[in-house]
């Protein structure tokens, strides 16, 4: 599923009405519709008060053409405000204030030119913000600004058409918080826009529904989109079959560096989603010290020990083996830190890179260039930030992760509720799976290991990246289902494992 911005979504509306051959008024009462549809099924009192702010132009209209059918419905408690303070109504908005005062008399429909008196909410009204939707490239200012304060400051829920108003469809770094909706639901038209899936937006967007209404979605494969959510069917393509014949070389040989001492929960955690995920073997590398766990907690892995009986101090020979991951509580340590990049740059086998050895790059930013390429990352925003140079919101912390792809030619999963992959073109995409119960300690260790076992199964980085973290999410859906988010444990990822794969092959 591709997420346009706001000018290829206005692309595909026009390509829309063309191939439909209908009238942009038609595809406006369809998105009415829908919008009518979803509040008359989540608030099903006909009694309720309902306002609605409509802006100058089609977002406004959506917003009219819902009143209207929603009067029709029995709706008994509408008030609509439409703001032309310019006198300057999109075509397709007029018409809709045209119908709503001829057809519905009875919704208290008032045209604001000038003075603006709010009105008194109750504290079961419900506001329906169709004030600007997709049209805004700059934050709101004056009255507007003191509208957005208003509804904010109501205490009600609020149904926002397309976007909250005043947020933009994908960059709100120099935004005004303020000036931005934040709805209880946000009813975005066709398909989801970027911003609706950033983390810092999520107080704004509420939850998020994509309403469909028949856009002529082929004229997307015309479109330069590099965001999109990965969808089951594009996962469950990628799944290899096992040979009926294979053995332990088959399925690869991976190796693990992890754990130094008082971190060994790191090791064993990798290694056990490792082992879950499909390898042939896992050989992990760790200090002496962790030995005893290790061999308890995981005896399907082979242990090599360190010379050092605390901290990784020495590189390991990859000839022997398929994959190599990095990281997982390792320490930042000086001496770790020179065996990290030692081992890393001259690898030749496919690499991952989690945790400490993000820390360490962040470091030792100059070491970057001797990473080698098509190298996967998997930060979460806090490891990209140290990593990269950036601001702290979520946009700059993407666009720094694309932008690093596309320079040293790396995969980087950024980690967050929709995980993006990165990929060296310069495409991103979302992983939809997943939960904030997954936000434990050790989850991501887990879908280091996961992604190594992949690699070492001879899935090219991007294949294991993709499946990878949508696998591992689905893997946390599934514990969450069965036993709540609060008690999700990183060892319940990877006991889900085999059953979401299960799940993802039958979904093919």
């Amino acid at each position: 599923m591709k997420l346009p911005n706001a000018h290829q979504m206005r692309e595909l509306d026009n390509y829309t009405i063309q191939e439909r051959d209908m009238k942009s008024v038609d595809l406006m009462e369809e998105a009415a519709k829908a919008v009518a549809d979803f509040i008359q099924n989540e608030y099903t009192d006909h009694e309720k008060p309902i306002v609605v702010f409509s802006g100058p132009g089609n977002n406004g209209g959506d917003g009219l053409a819902m009143a209207r059918m929603l009067s029709k419905r029995g709706y008994k408690r509408i008030q609509a405000f439409l703001f032309n303070t310019n006198n300057s109504l999109s075509e397709d908005c007029k018409v809709n204030a045209e119908r709503l005062s001829q057809e519905c008399p009875e919704v208290d429909f008032i045209e604001i030119q000038q003075q603006f008196e709010a009105p008194e909410l109750s504290t079961d009204t419900l506001i329906v913000d169709a004030l600007f939707g997709t049209g805004l490239n700059k934050p709101l200012g004056g009255g507007y600004a003191a509208l957005v304060k208003f509804i904010n400051a109501a205490q009600v829920d609020v149904v926002s058409i397309d976007m909250p108003s005043g947020l933009m469809c994908e960059d709100n770094t120099y935004n005004s918080p303020s000036a931005i909706v934040r709805a209880t639901h946000t009813l975005t038209i066709g398909l989801p826009k970027l911003a609706l899936i950033l983390a810092d937006n999520q107080i704004y967007a509420g939850q998020t529904h994509v309403l469909s209404i028949g856009l002529c979605l082929d004229k997307l494969d015309e479109m330069c989109i590099p965001y999109q959510i990965t969808e089951r069917a594009d996962v469950a393509a990628l799944v290899k079959a096992r040979p009926a014949f294979g053995h332990k070389g088959t399925f690869g040989n991976a190796l693990l560096v992890a754990g130094k001492y008082g971190m060994a929960g790191a090791a064993v955690l990798a290694a056990r989603a490792c082992l879950k995920s499909g390898v042939g073997k896992v050989t992990v590398h760790t200090p002496l010290k962790n030995n005893d766990i290790l061999q308890i907690a995981v005896p399907e892995a082979v242990l090599d020990h360190d010379e050092d009986e605390r901290i990784f101090t020495n590189p390991v020979r990859t000839d022997f083996f398929q994959a190599l991951a990095i990281g997982p509580g390792i320490g930042t340590d000086k001496r770790t830190a020179l065996a990290f990049i030692e081992q890393t740059s001259h690898t030749d086998i496919p690499l991952v890179i989690d945790a400490d050895g993000i820390n360490i790059l962040g470091s030792h930013k100059g070491w970057i260039p001797q990473i080698p390429a098509n190298a996967i990352f998997t930060p979460h925003p806090k490891e990209m930030q140290h990593l990269g140079i950036c601001n702290t919101d979520s946009y700059s912390t993407l666009l720094e992760a694309v932008n690093m792809a596309k320079q040293h030619k790396f995969f980087i999963c950024l980690k967050g509720h929709y995980t993006a992959v990165c990929i060296p073109d310069g495409q991103v995409c979302f992983n939809p799976t997943g939960n904030s119960g997954m936000a434990t300690a050790g989850s991501g260790d887990v879908l280091t290991g996961i992604i190594l076992a992949l690699l070492a199964q001879q899935y090219t980085p991007e294949e294991a990246c993709k499946l990878g973290v949508y696998w591992h999410g689905l893997a946390g859906d599934m514990a969450a289902a069965d036993m709540g988010e609060h008690g999700v444990t990183a060892s319940d990822i990877i006991n889900y494992l085999p059953k979401a794969l299960l799940s993802i092959k039958a979904g093919a």
